[in-house]
């Protein structure tokens, strides 16, 4: 069991299992950690803010969990904290960036704040991304679009990485979780803004149930014979992800391997990564809202459509209808005011890293 401080003091409250913790507190603890791992402040910063803000808007999968994982790829190489990155093709519109294997968070926000502002000039703009680590929550990067005015889009794969998500009607995997992400500037309180796994869930839902010592739906994964389970660790012993969609899972399949073009297929040189790196290849674009009408009619418009959505009669046994963003929203509200809950198992994970780097008694950990 986790052993706690004065909760006044470390921020942490223990409670059924899991730590509750308020955000800034463990933005803190993870940044300390990379730094301790090598990482530049300014790096560690992106990976740790990338991380809280994705627990907070309930994507625990893409949440701190994560941060032992980037510290192991770190120690053996595969991940090379202040790469520099590089442009290896350019126009007014386009751009391909080859990351060198630096840290995604940081990577990706920079090519795309690059593309933003080749959009600013020229209305619309694209780039792709290679050779950069887990890029985390995909949705942060539209909404930096968003901040300008802007509709952002991305994608994104795991490149020669081992696969996750076998294709609809097959049992092996061939597919990564491919996920898309789509933000919308509007007069809402949050963003409109989609962003989801192409497959039933995201790998690091599949861990957060192992961590948790909890069964999951039937529909997520397929044991290696080929057989629905509800069972987590089948995934590891050969088992694979499903695609989104469940009897129609072929939209999912479909989705998926668009990505894979989109992410892979058309970022095309030095994409051929070594298998035992993860690898996120990306896809990104701009389009500048003003350069087809004004933008603030069209941000008043997407509201009203929100609205429309949601006014809508509920179905039977529904708790409400939200429009895309929204519930994300109401989560990040909830826990910025209440804290984050950590399972037991990685919140271990992280004290154990604090040891390891003789930090315990800086952050207030036992």
């Amino acid at each position: 069991m986790t052993v706690i401080k004065n909760p006044a003091l470390t921020g942490v409250e223990e409670t059924g299992g899991f730590v509750v913790i308020k955000a800034d507190r463990l933005k803190c603890i993870c940044m300390a950690l990379l730094q301790a791992a090598g990482v530049p402040e300014d790096e560690a910063q992106a990976v740790a803010t990338g991380c809280v803000n994705a627990n907070l808007a309930g994507h625990d999968s893409h949440g701190v969990i994560a941060i032992p994982t980037y510290i192991d790829r770190i120690k053996a190489g595969h991940i090379v904290p202040g790469a520099g990155w590089t442009i290896v093709q350019d126009s007014p519109t386009t751009t391909v960036i080859d990351g060198h294997w630096g840290l995604g968070f940081h990577v990706n926000a920079k090519a795309m704040a690059l593309t933003i502002e080749k959009a600013k000039i020229a209305n619309i703009a694209a780039c792709t991304v290679f050779r950069q680590s887990h890029v985390g929550r995909l949705g942060a990067y539209p909404l930096m679009a968003v901040r300008a005015g802007m509709i952002g889009l991305a994608t994104a794969h795991t490149g020669r990485s081992p696969k996750y998500v076998a294709p609809f009607g097959g049992r092996e995997a061939r597919l990564g979780t491919n996920p898309i992400s789509i933000a919308v500037p509007s007069d809402l309180e949050t963003p409109f803004l989609l962003d989801m796994a192409t497959s039933a869930v995201a790998v690091g839902k599949i861990q957060l149930a192992i961590a948790r010592n909890q069964a999951i739906p039937t529909g997520w994964i397929i044991d290696a014979e080929g057989r629905p389970t509800t069972d987590p660790s089948d995934y590891h012993n050969g088992g694979a992800l499903l695609p989104l969609g469940g009897t129609e899972g072929y939209k999912g399949s479909g989705l998926a391997a668009m990505v894979e073009v989109l992410s892979d297929l058309l970022v095309g040189p030095g994409f051929e990564a070594e298998p035992s790196r993860n690898n996120n290849g990306c896809f990104m674009a701009v389009l500048n809202v003003a350069a087809f009408r004004p933008l603030d009619q069209f941000k008043k418009d997407v509201t009203d459509f929100a609205h429309y959505l949601t006014s809508t009669p509920l179905s039977e046994s529904s708790s409400g209808v939200f429009y895309p963003g929204e519930a994300g929203y109401v989560r990040e509200q909830e826990r910025t005011a209440n804290g984050i809950k950590i399972e037991d198992a990685t919140w271990e994970t992280l004290r154990a890293l604090a040891r390891e780097y003789d930090l315990t008694d800086e952050l207030d950990l036992i």
